[in-house]
């Protein structure tokens, strides 16, 4: 069964912007898939459908073959268990007024998640490679990379079956990116990951499957290296081509 089904979801902040036309795709548990599009694509709008922020014009979204309704306070509580979120910035994203602890904690307390908290801390946190007195720090005591790592453990402390990473390693250097990348896909062997990017390279490390969205319609999906390889699609030749590649 699809963790995630998105059926012919259209989107439109008003009556002449229609964002998202006739959008449809799913994701299957232990299946990495990656979105893909250039800015005004409509990524962005669809993890905000995703994330319950907005309401799709038309169209449905299914977690596990439940309508998402963000109005059900059931659903969304499992929802919010099973499905977490990485972002783009790692500065923005963690109150610097908290401590490591209280940050990764967050949704243990919003969920009302029982068990011992301070040892599910830990275990994030060695999940993401971080030493467990990170946890009495702040946030600005730490790089950007290790930011994100903590970013990274407050969405797994709950032990989702989806996280949604959006752009989460582009405003990352290429050293720092890379070791992200790898420990995403370390994790991704417990929990499974819609990537959110227009970074050709990282989706090709992280994902099986990608997608590919030009304004607000896919226009080529499936397994990554044979679209990779042998892409059909005038705009995903686009992308493709604009990679920047080593000089010979």
């Amino acid at each position: 069964m699809s963790l995630i089904s998105v059926e012919n979801v259209d989107f439109a902040y008003a009556r002449d912007q229609q964002v998202l036309d006739g959008v449809s795709f799913s994701v299957r548990s232990g299946t990495n898939v990656g979105l893909v599009g250039e800015s005004g694509s409509g990524k962005s709008t669809i993890l905000k459908l995703l994330l319950g922020l907005a309401r799709p014009s038309s169209g449905a979204i299914r977690f596990e073959g439940e309508t998402f309704d963000a109005r059900d306070r059931t659903f969304m509580r499992r929802y919010r268990q099973s499905v977490q979120a990485v972002f783009q910035d790692p500065y923005s994203s963690l109150d610097p007024r908290q401590k490591v602890e209280d940050i990764v904690a967050e949704p243990l307390r919003s969920l009302r998640i029982p068990g011992d908290h301070k040892r599910a801390i830990r275990a994030a946190l060695h999940d993401v490679g971080l030493p467990e007195d990170a946890v009495s720090r702040y946030p600005h005591e730490f790089s950007g990379g290790q930011r994100q790592r903590i970013a990274i453990a407050r969405a797994i402390v709950a032990r989702p079956k989806l996280i949604l990473a959006d752009e989460a390693v582009s405003a990352l250097d290429l050293s720092t990116r890379i070791r992200i990348v790898e420990l995403l896909k370390t994790l991704s062997d417990a929990m499974t990951i819609l990537l959110v990017s227009h970074d050709l390279g990282v989706v090709a490390a992280l994902c099986e499957e990608i997608i590919i969205l030009e304004r607000g319609k896919i226009v080529e999906s499936g397994k990554t290296r044979d679209i990779l390889a042998a892409p059909q699609h005038p705009y995903t030749r686009k992308l493709l081509a604009s990679v920047p590649r080593m000089p010979a």
